[in-house]
């Protein structure tokens, strides 16, 4: 399959983008094992930047760790979240723009006993890419991948097609935000509620 296009991710609209990624693919291949792993995004979440309260980039905050944020989009930001996670956001938007989708859930597809190693699990367990950190640690993403692009060999995203109608994606507020006053309330989480 083809990878997503550069141009796919500087649509100026975050919250139609992430929503647009719910039935896209993620892939990664990375160091150790060099073997392909990822699945189907099935739940996003939309930061709208230097208006956007729960944003890193809120106010123009630009730190080098945020600095990736105002790339052209097409890259990743990947961030140490409470010294335990790494999460993964697809930087969207122009150059200077610091818009970011946080994808918090993939459905795994493919190198799943890969991911099973590196989440540390017996088995494929039902959550084993649910959450933005379980996501992070079963394809091998870290700090160290920040600012790559999404059309590399290390990580990529592919449309297969898939199709997902409205009534199949839930939308709610997003996650983990409270602090972002009444920017917490928005309704920019989306979730593929049927598979």
């Amino acid at each position: 399959m083809a990878k997503i296009p550069l141009s796919f991710y500087e649509h100026h609209d975050v919250v139609q983008l992430s929503r647009d990624l719910i039935g896209k693919y993620l892939f990664t291949c990375l160091e150790p094992e060099k073997v392909v792993t990822g699945g189907m995004i099935i739940e996003t979440e939309a930061y709208r930047g230097v208006d956007d309260r729960a944003s890193h980039a809120y106010n123009n905050r630009r730190t080098p760790r945020t600095e990736v944020m105002f790339s052209k989009g097409g890259v990743a930001y990947i961030y140490f979240c409470y010294g335990i996670h790494h999460l993964f956001n697809v930087v969207t938007n122009k150059e200077g723009v610091p818009h970011a989708v946080l994808i918090r859930a993939i459905q795994p597809e493919v190198g799943i006993d890969v991911m099973v190693k590196r989440r540390g699990k017996k088995s494929a367990i039902p959550t084993l890419t649910s959450g933005p950190g379980s996501v992070c640690q079963a394809l091998g993403m870290t700090r160290k991948q920040t600012g790559i692009s999404l059309t590399s060999d290390a990580i990529w995203l592919e449309d297969r097609g898939v199709l997902i109608p409205d009534d199949q994606i839930q939308v709610t507020p997003r996650i983990g935000v409270d602090y972002a006053k009444e920017d917490a309330f928005k309704p920019w989480r989306f979730v593929l509620s049927k598979l």
